[in-house]
């Protein structure tokens, strides 16, 4: 199964309407990351073992860890979680920046360094979403 195939069935196996909004989500990124390249993680790690929610990665970047190792990881990721969904923006090196600058504007929405969590796309601005994806894009 290809990682468009995995997205798909990742993204199908929501109950709604945790399904649709995700398939709308899913369409918004596209619309701001038109020819990125699209990642499927499946949360599992060498041995099999879930260790993480399954998330479907939009774009590239180079990780840097603090060793001087990088690794090559999605820049916008897509997450369900038990309660909604989570949206990560990787590669903001300020920490506080997210929360600061959307975290007022979003809506009803837990916003972090990196992390964007939020039961629907009802709950938040949809907007200020977008802005704070491209935001990341240009970090």
């Amino acid at each position: 199964m290809n990682g468009q195939e995995q997205i798909n069935d990742y993204i199908t196996s929501q109950p709604e309407p945790k399904h649709s909004e995700m398939k709308a989500l899913h369409r918004i990124i596209l619309d701001v990351m038109p020819a990125c390249k699209l990642w499927f993680l499946d949360g599992k790690n060498s041995d099999n073992k879930t260790v993480a929610n399954p998330s479907i990665g939009y774009g590239s970047y180079t990780i840097t860890y603090a060793n001087g190792k990088t690794k090559e990881f999605y820049q916008i990721g897509m997450s369900a979680n038990t309660t909604g969904i989570s949206v990560y923006i990787m590669g903001i090196a300020d920490k506080n920046y997210l929360p600061q600058t959307y975290g007022k504007e979003i809506g009803k929405a837990s916003v972090s360094g990196y992390c964007i969590k939020f039961k629907t796309l009802n709950d938040i601005n949809v907007g200020v979403l977008e802005a704070a994806i491209r935001d990341g894009l240009a970090a």
